[in-house]
């Protein structure tokens, strides 16, 4: 089976222009189909304030509401996809940008209102993923980048968290590709300390997770990727590994997650 690889940027990454350099020079150098998906850092949250507009996070997850979703979709789908993409063609890898929109690749839906009112925020499960014609692009030697917006079946355009999407893709195309997951940041991997870089964890899996969670060890914006990490592994894709963007190329490092 052939072997896909796809990796989640996050936005410290992109907002540091040294980094996401050297990460893209890496990511040329994976011998292998790829995707890349992205958010869109800081830039959404400054240019919001710019404008008057406040912004909210719950537990990582950031609040969209009606005057904030133009900015994120120009921030997210618009300038930074577009940034990359130029940058990867710059360094010879035919990259085409996408969203969830585009080609009806992912059919989201507006996030139920619970505990908490997320906004125009997308949901979607791996079978909501067109994964046949992400498979043509493929196999036309494209290598596809997502931004952080798809779309609902009446056209209503909606902030999606990337680590969901990247967790999607990866089981939806398990089905025709050996896939490994990738989430790239600015940490070595998930840290017991988060001042220590040399206290990464080796492995989390369903059975610590819950442990590490109560402890504080994993919280805020490391919670949504691990929980996308463990629903990955548990539906047949490869490999899964969180670590800093610098290792993308070293098999050995970062947090492996496992599903026992």
């Amino acid at each position: 089976m052939q072997k896909l690889t796809v990796i989640k940027i996050g936005g410290n990454i992109v907002d540091n222009e040294q980094a996401l350099s050297q990460f893209l020079d890496a990511f040329t150098q994976l011998d292998t189909l790829k995707i890349l998906v992205h958010g869109g850092g800081k830039l959404a949250t400054k240019l919001a304030g710019q404008l008057g507009l406040s912004t909210e996070m719950v537990e990582g997850r950031r609040i969209t509401t009606a005057a904030l979703l133009p900015v994120t979709v120009m921030v997210y789908a618009g300038l930074i996809n577009k940034q990359i993409v130029a940058q990867l063609q710059k360094r010879t890898c035919d990259a085409f940008g996408v969203s969830g929109a585009d080609g009806q690749l992912i059919i989201s839906k507006k996030r139920p209102i619970t505990l908490v009112d997320y906004g125009l925020v997308g949901d979607f499960t791996p079978r909501e993923v067109n994964s046949t014609r992400l498979k043509q692009l493929l196999e036309l030697g494209l290598c596809p980048v997502f931004s952080a917006i798809t779309a609902d079946e009446e056209g209503q355009l909606l902030n999606t968290n990337a680590d969901t999407i990247a967790s999607n893709l990866a089981i939806a195309l398990a089905t025709h590709y050996q896939v490994d997951l990738v989430y790239c940041f600015e940490r070595k991997g998930v840290l017991r300390n988060i001042h220590d870089d040399a206290s990464v964890i080796d492995t989390i899996n369903s059975s610590n997770f819950n442990q590490l969670k109560e402890e504080g060890v994993i919280a805020d914006g490391m919670l949504p990727k691990i929980v996308n990490a463990l629903a990955a592994v548990e539906q047949n894709v490869h490999r899964v590994c969180i670590k800093q963007a610098e290792d993308l190329l070293n098999p050995k490092a970062g947090t492996t997650i496992s599903p026992y």
